[in-house]
């Protein structure tokens, strides 16, 4: 199976669109204030953890469950549609619980960065590739690349905050809902043909 350069920043632009690093910077200064610091490394690993346990996980689960592969990928990209929804039009649709604990395995690595909508869209992708036979491990070299960026905006929150300010930061925001909106159009097409018989 080939290295595809195109689908592989495609897959890494879709996670880091998923992910909204950039766009949780305001949520994470708070946090950060709350808490006294963040430690980077740490939620880093725990996230990157998360990630790769559901890339690898994903299908044995799936098979558990006796979801097929193309039903799975429709229902992620349904998820992926909701999030774009919520980026796009400011609407809270998934709701975190009250009253949780601020640290660095809750809410930052999950839910805020290897939350339900970050776990649903790489089995998805998974699923996608695996159906049309192409190279997966291409996702966890996406997953990898994007757990660097996570690392850098995690050390460098004041900074960000300051260079894009809050408008900044909501048209970044919108602009990734725009994309999550596409991306999941595509996944729902490509997949959705295989069910209806």
């Amino acid at each position: 199976m080939q290295f595809n350069i195109q689908e592989f920043l495609t897959l890494t632009f879709t996670l880091f669109a998923v992910i909204d690093i950039v766009g949780s910077v305001p949520m994470l200064i708070s946090i950060k204030e709350k808490t006294g610091g963040i430690n980077a490394w740490k939620v880093t690993l725990i996230s990157g953890g998360l990630m790769i346990l559901f890339f690898f996980i994903g299908k044995p689960f799936l098979n558990i469950l006796g979801v097929d592969i193309r039903s799975f990928a429709v229902a992620g990209s349904i998820v992926i549609f909701i999030l774009g929804l919520e980026m796009v039009l400011g609407i809270e649709f998934f709701k975190p619980e009250k009253g949780g604990p601020s640290g660095t395995v809750v809410p930052i690595a999950f839910p805020l960065i290897a939350g339900s909508g970050t776990l649903t869209t790489i089995m998805s992708l998974k699923a996608t590739f695996e159906r049309a036979d192409k190279n997966e491990f291409m996702i966890v070299l996406a997953i990898l690349i994007n757990l660097i960026i996570i690392y850098v905006v995690l050390r460098s929150l004041n900074m960000i905050e300051r260079v894009l300010g809050k408008a900044g930061l909501l048209a970044v925001r919108k602009f990734f809902g725009v994309v999550l909106l596409a991306i999941a159009v595509k996944v729902f097409g490509s997949n959705m043909g295989g069910l209806i018989k």
